[in-house]
């Protein structure tokens, strides 16, 4: 999106806003450098980077209030679940709505007048329209400019690749419980640093975030990052092969056992960005025919 604004293909952008959850990979770091630098500067388009703390520190320090993120849990009698999820919310969409307010001249607390809202683009494309949602509060109206451009995941990849950001890599938090083995790989082979830092986070969550361990409420359970519930340093996280996959399903599952080995592999589709998270409501199909 920021790419065919600064073009002239959209309308221009007044800002770009990057939520930093304090714990992203340097890649994406380094990404953000090079789009501002090349492209959002010489468009005239600033881009705003906002922050509600770190997340990696915040959940191991027993002072701080910590917004639980999606582990996966061994419960004690063998049974399986995950925690509720609370990340995004902490750490992407309210640093946002804070600096909208900020820019609309409406801190909070201060009360937003009625009909005074921003546009807030979001990039989903066509392949993840279930994704696409309305904001919660009126002073943001969301936007969907890749729909409205009938644009596919496909179709960006190639706009991106002509541009000479083939590379583009995905922003998501180092210990995301949401990846897939493939992420998980990818940490461990090309980032050992990173990987060590990632393992040892693993295993110092294993019973919950530090501060409800120091308040006398663990989890009664134990948390993992990999979808195995095992350490992530043990987990399996190299690639099942066929013969392997094929020898723990029947034919009546067979669809289902694709779906999940593709997952596994893969991780979760959905991700977890600001307003294109797996909780809320759909937006309004009328909301697509948006013009320019």
């Amino acid at each position: 999106m920021l790419l065919l604004a600064a073009e002239g293909h959209l309308p221009r952008l007044d800002y770009a806003i990057f939520a930093d959850t304090g714990w992203e990979p340097p890649a994406v770091y380094a990404h953000l450098d090079r789009i501002e630098r090349e492209v959002a500067a010489p468009a005239g388009i600033p881009i705003l980077r906002v922050s509600s703390g770190d997340i990696r520190s915040d959940a191991l320090d027993p002072t701080k209030r910590f917004a639980s993120m999606p582990l996966h849990i061994l419960n004690s009698d063998g049974g399986e679940g995950m925690s509720r999820g609370q990340c995004t919310g902490q750490y992407k969409i309210r640093p946002i709505k804070e600096k909208v307010r900020e820019l609309l001249g409406c801190p909070y607390p201060q009360r937003v007048s009625g009909g005074v809202f921003v546009e807030q683009w979001i990039g989903i494309s066509v392949d993840e329209v279930h994704r696409a949602k309305d904001a919660d509060v009126a002073y943001m109206k969301n936007r969907f400019p890749l729909l409205e451009q009938g644009l596919t995941r496909a179709d960006c990849l190639r706009l991106l690749r002509s541009r000479g950001f083939e590379s583009t890599p995905k922003s998501s938090c180092l210990g995301c419980p949401y990846h897939g083995n493939a992420q998980w790989r990818a940490l461990r082979d090309a980032s050992p640093q990173e990987w060590e830092d990632v393992v040892a986070f693993d295993r110092a969550i294993r019973s919950g975030n530090a501060r409800a361990t120091a308040e006398g409420t663990p989890l009664l359970g134990q948390a993992y990052l990999h979808r195995s519930r095992r350490p992530l340093d043990q987990a399996p996280i190299d690639r099942v092969t066929a013969h392997e996959w094929a020898g723990r399903q029947t034919d009546v599952f067979d669809a289902i056992a694709d779906a999940e080995l593709a997952e596994l592999e893969a991780g979760d589709a959905d991700g977890c960005s600001p307003w294109a998270c797996r909780s809320g409501t759909p937006v309004a199909s009328d909301h697509f025919a948006l013009t320019a």
